[in-house]
């Protein structure tokens, strides 16, 4: 053997063609004949298909994320960059038709953003993604079936959770002002019935429908607008609350719901309170144990019922008594399966401005995850970072004021100002400006653009946090083929 080692060809840079041949000669001396057929195919797995394999796996395994990803259409027509303009947006919005699933314009003659991606079903975005629906913009309803796919929970606007005030037949301005007091906490009323209200907007053929085009689960938004200080001090206003809300799933074949009530606990003042700020995490404790001890059959097995808490972001490390901080985020964490983070909403009418700057976004996550380690994985895995797919159209003079608008406000405003888009860098949004002829006031306009999406699904994936969009009826078909 040490001979053998020691006649092997040393290297050098000129062993080529006879360095090899001296090698094999080698290999044959070794021996009285051939290797026999089972063991070349042996080398040649070993040799060949295992370094291959290997490659694959490595590339799939560690290759950056966004290498992933750019299969999609739009990255493969380079739309998504920075440097991008109206009549190009126009354009390709035109190409994404092609499926006859919605009409142009009447008014304008433009195609709606309503070219149905050619990619409807192909995931890029691997985290979970939450899309809100509304009632008022039937849209989404479309969205939701045509990209069912792309989704893994659906959150109808459907529900409320209040109680209603049957005044004796006094005077009629009397009632009205007692009921006003009422519903606006002024006036606290012995047996005032809890009501869950909502059913009504419920649309069980489209429920069966996403359940034949794929599985995402629907999980419609229950706000609590019940006056939160009788409503939380009494256990029978707590246990009918979470009986009538498992009830409606079980009936409705709902897989859970999404609850919205913190923020309408910090306009009513009691989060200050810690006493009531306990009792509040008490009831949402409860809520999740006695939705997950519902078990529902589905495609893929059993499963409880899901709870989806609303939660607004922070605005600085220095927390305000409202606010839903880390803290609060760990204390809930065994009890609710998502966390829908209201990242945007960051400017308004009173303070121009884009509506969720990506700056702004990473300090969110920051403060409510902090660092890395097992902990900070285990809470990453339960955020779904919110994204608008609304835009924003600001005056900027004459007292301000302007508010949102959708994709079709959006393409309508394209084509009637033709206006030059302009990328900020600092918050990772596009803009444009223009003159309303009839008032001459200026106004900025604020709308999401493929890149301004691309970056925040590259900050969500950074994190490993899902995402939450609101609302899909209100953006651009071609948005959908980044998820």
């Amino acid at each position: 053997m040490a001979k053998r080692r020691e006649r092997r060809v040393p290297p050098s840079s000129d062993r080529g063609e006879d360095g090899v041949e001296s090698s094999k000669r080698t290999i044959r001396r070794g021996g009285d004949s051939a290797p026999s057929p089972q063991i070349k195919i042996v080398i040649f797995l070993i040799v060949v298909i295992a370094p291959a394999v290997a490659v694959l796996v490595y590339r799939t395994k560690y290759a950056p994320v966004t290498s992933r990803i750019l299969s999609a259409y739009v990255h493969q027509q380079g739309l998504v960059k920075a440097d991008v303009n109206y009549q190009e947006i126009l354009t390709e919005l035109k190409r994404f038709q092609g499926f006859g699933e919605y009409l142009w314009m009447s008014l304008f003659k433009i195609q709606e953003n309503s070219k149905v991606s050619t990619n409807m079903s192909q995931r890029h975005y691997t985290y979970p993604v939450l899309a809100y629906i509304t009632p008022w913009n039937n849209k989404g309803y479309d969205i939701a079936k045509n990209f069912n796919s792309k989704f893994t929970h659906l959150s109808p606007v459907w529900y409320d959770l209040r109680r209603t005030l049957v005044l004796p037949k006094t005077s009629r301005e009397a009632s009205e002002t007692s009921k006003k007091f009422f519903e606006n906490g002024i006036l606290e009323v012995q047996g005032a019935n809890l009501v869950l209200e909502g059913r009504h907007n419920a649309d069980v053929g489209w429920i069966s429908e996403l359940r034949m085009k794929g599985n995402a689960w629907v999980l419609p938004r229950v706000v609590l607008e019940a006056f939160p200080k009788e409503f939380l001090r009494k256990k029978k206003q707590r246990d009918k609350a979470i009986d009538m809300i498992i009830t409606e799933c079980k009936e409705m074949d709902y897989d859970g719901i999404v609850l919205e009530s913190w923020s309408r606990w910090a306009a009513y003042g009691i989060l200050q309170d810690p006493d009531m700020r306990n009792m509040a995490l008490q009831f949402i404790k409860q809520l999740g144990q006695a939705l997950h001890s519902v078990s529902l059959e589905r495609n893929n097995g059993k499963q409880g019922l899901q709870l989806i808490y609303v939660i607004g972001p922070p605005r600085s490390e220095m927390l305000e008594e409202h606010d839903f901080g880390p803290a609060d985020l760990r204390s809930l964490s065994d009890y609710v399966d998502e966390f829908s983070l209201m990242t945007y909403d960051f400017s308004g009418p009173q303070n121009p401005g884009p509506n969720a700057p990506l700056k702004w976004i990473h300090s969110t996550l920051q403060i409510l995850l902090g660092g890395t380690g097992k902990t900070h994985q285990n809470l990453a895995q339960k955020i779904l970072l919110g994204i608008n797919f609304y835009g924003n159209d600001f005056a900027l003079s004459r007292g301000g004021g302007g508010g949102a608008i959708t994709g079709r406000d959006y393409l309508s405003l394209l084509d009637k100002q033709k206006p030059v888009l302009q990328w900020e860098e600092n918050s990772g949004e596009h803009l444009f400006f223009y003159s309303d002829d009839q008032h001459h006031v200026k106004h900025a306009v604020f709308y999401p653009s493929l890149m301004s999406i691309f970056l925040r699904l590259e900050e969500a994936r950074s994190w490993g946090v899902g995402i939450s969009i609101w609302e899909i009826g209100q953006g651009l078909d071609y948005f959908f083929d980044l998820l």
